[in-house]
C-alpha cells in the first residue's frame, strides 16, 4: 500500500493518493461517511485498477489524514466538490471517471451535475442519494437484527419509526437510525456486511492515529449535518445526468433502497450489477469481482455483465 501526500487545494490541505500511470484513463475515488477516508478502497483496489487506469484516491477536506478544519472555519458541501475541481485541473487530467462509494455516490450526482463535462463515466457502489429513504431502509434492517437478538420492544419501535408519517426532519430520522443501531452493540456491522469479520488490515496507522484522524472526521461530519444539504435528495439530479452510469451494490446491502433503485432504473444510461453474498461494500467484500467489473464498465460499452 502506497501512502500519500498532501496538496495543497484551494487554500486547504488535501490528503491525495495515485497510482498507475498518468496516460492511463483516470478515476476519482469519492469515499462515504460522511468522513470515512479512502484507506479501505486503496488497501484493496487502488494496486489493482492502477494496472489500468490512474487511480486517485483523496480523505476529503478535513477528513482523516487532510488538514483537519480548523474552529470557526467555514465548510460546507460545496466545498469538497470544489476541492475534486481543483484537484482534477492541479492533476492535469481533462475528465476523469467518479467511483462515489455510499455518501460518495450522493456527491458523484453533485460533481457531475455541477461539472459535467469534466466527468467520464460514473460507478455507484452502495449509494445514497436522499438520505431520508436510506435511513429508512437501516431503520429497517435494524429492526430486523434487533429481534434477531431478542430486543423485541426495541425492534417494534424501530420499524415503527421506518414507516412513520410523523413530522421528523431528516437529521433527527438519520440520529434515531444511529441511536437504535448502537443498541446492536458488537453486531451493529450487521447491518452493513454480509460477513461481519470481512474487512481490511488498518495496523498501518497506531490506534492513536486512527483516533487523531476520527475526530478530524466527527468534525467535517458535524458541520455538514448542520448546514443541512446533505440532508437534500438528489434524485432529480440524479435523473437528468448524461452520463453512462453503472450502479454496483451488494445483495444484502440496505442503502440504496428499492426506491432509490427505482429512479435509477429510470436515468437513461444506468446499469445495475449485483454482489451476491455481498453486503454494503464490494470493493473489498468482493474485492476481485469488483476490480474485474469496473475495469470491464470504464474500458468496453454495454456488457453482458451488466444488466439493468
Amino acid at each position: 500500500m502506497i501512502q500519500g501526500s498532501r496538496i495543497n487545494i484551494r487554500e486547504k490541505d488535501l490528503y491525495v493518493e495515485v497510482y498507475g500511470a498518468e496516460d492511463q484513463d483516470a478515476i476519482l475515488y469519492l469515499h462515504g461517511g460522511p468522513g470515512e477516508s479512502c484507506y479501505d478502497f486503496s488497501f484493496e483496489q487502488a494496486e489493482k485498477l492502477g494496472e489500468n487506469f490512474y487511480v486517485v484516491s483523496i480523505d476529503q477536506r478535513g477528513v482523516c489524514r487532510s488538514e483537519e478544519i480548523h474552529s470557526g472555519e467555514e465548510f460546507s458541501l460545496k466545498d469538497i466538490i470544489e476541492d475534486c475541481e481543483t484537484l482534477r485541473e492541479h492533476l492535469n487530467i481533462r475528465r476523469w471517471s467518479l467511483i462515489g462509494h455510499s455518501f460518495g455516490g450522493f456527491l458523484s450526482v453533485m460533481y457531475a451535475s455541477q461539472y459535467p463535462d469534466s466527468i467520464e463515466k460514473i460507478i455507484f457502489e452502495g449509494p445514497t442519494f436522499d438520505f431520508e429513504l436510506t435511513s429508512r431502509n437501516l431503520l429497517r434492517k435494524t429492526a430486523l437484527l434487533l429481534e434477531q437478538s431478542g430486543k423485541y420492544e426495541e425492534a417494534g419501535k424501530c420499524r415503527k419509526l421506518a414507516d412513520t408519517k410523523e413530522s421528523f426532519s431528516i437529521r433527527e430520522l438519520t440520529e434515531k437510525y444511529m441511536a437504535y443501531s448502537d443498541l446492536l452493540g458488537g453486531e451493529r456491522m450487521k447491518i452493513y456486511k454480509h460477513d461481519i469479520d470481512s474487512g481490511v488490515d488498518y495496523s498501518f496507522y497506531s490506534d492513536e492515529e486512527w483516533e487523531t484522524f476520527y475526530d478530524r472526521s466527527e468534525i467535517h461530519y458535524n458541520l455538514l449535518r448542520e448546514e443541512g444539504k446533505i440532508f437534500d435528495s438528489l434524485l432529480a439530479e440524479l435523473k437528468a445526468l448524461p452520463h453512462e452510469m453503472l450502479l454496483l451494490m451488494g445483495d444484502s446491502d440496505p442503502v440504496p433502497c428499492p426506491i432509490q433503485i427505482a429512479v435509477f432504473n429510470e436515468t437513461k444510461n444506468g446499469r445495475i450489477y449485483r454482489f451476491k453474498d455481498c453486503g454494503h461494500t464490494p470493493h473489498y467484500e468482493s474485492p476481485q469481482e469488483f476490480t474485474r467489473v469496473v475495469t470491464q464498465f470504464l474500458t468496453v460499452q454495454k456488457t453482458a455483465l451488466i444488466d439493468k
